[in-house]
């Protein structure tokens, strides 16, 4: 048996506190914008399984502090067990809303083999997965953060093919709102539309 800790990156206090600042300054950014837009239980509950052993222990192990810890435990052991955790958990990720057809006729066993078709995600959860990304920006481009850098991210990334088409279409229009006309803006839109 292959021992798993053998090419770790250390888990060191100073790199335990640097994470700990970081996701939650996070938590904060995403509950502010949450709050602006009238969804208080999202924003005092988002990323609260960050803090769960499961994934802070690996979170602050891979700490770099300029991209997702994520990221670097998935280069450096193949996977991340803190993102499988953390999807599972969380519902403002396009990738919890995942599940299985009752029919099967129209899948495509090549193309998917695994079966499994994005779900449109309730209205809530999209404003919450905006507010995410907004947050993340801010957080790892620091001063350097424009209202673009959300849409910037959301193009270069192909994750929005795999979201259901209205939730990657609602997402977007929000995304190209923010770039185009602002935060203040957009949320009174998220405001008037989409939070109920």
């Amino acid at each position: 048996m292959q021992d798993r800790n053998k090419d770790r990156a250390p888990l060191t206090a100073e790199k335990a506190l640097a994470h700990f600042k970081t996701i939650t300054r996070h938590r904060m950014l995403v509950a502010k914008g949450c709050f602006a837009v009238g969804l208080y239980y999202q924003g005092l509950t988002h990323d609260l399984s960050k803090y769960a052993p499961t994934e802070f222990l690996v979170g602050a192990r891979y700490y770099q502090g300029n991209r997702s810890p994520n990221n670097a435990e998935r280069e450096a052991e193949g996977l991340s067990r803190a993102w499988i955790h953390h999807k599972g958990r969380n519902r403002h990720h396009y990738e919890y809303w995942y599940d299985y057809p009752t029919d099967w006729t129209f899948i495509d066993q090549e193309a998917n083999p695994s079966g499994t078709i994005p779900v449109k995600m309730p209205g809530r959860y999209v404003v919450e997965m905006f507010m995410d990304r907004i947050a993340a920006c801010k957080v790892y481009r620091g001063n350097n953060y424009t209202d673009a850098d959300p849409l910037a991210y959301f193009s270069r990334n192909a994750s929005h093919n795999k979201m259901h088409p209205e939730t990657a279409a609602l997402l977007k229009k929000l995304l190209v709102m923010l770039a185009e006309e602002g935060e203040e803006k957009t949320f009174a839109y998220i405001r008037r539309h989409l939070v109920r």
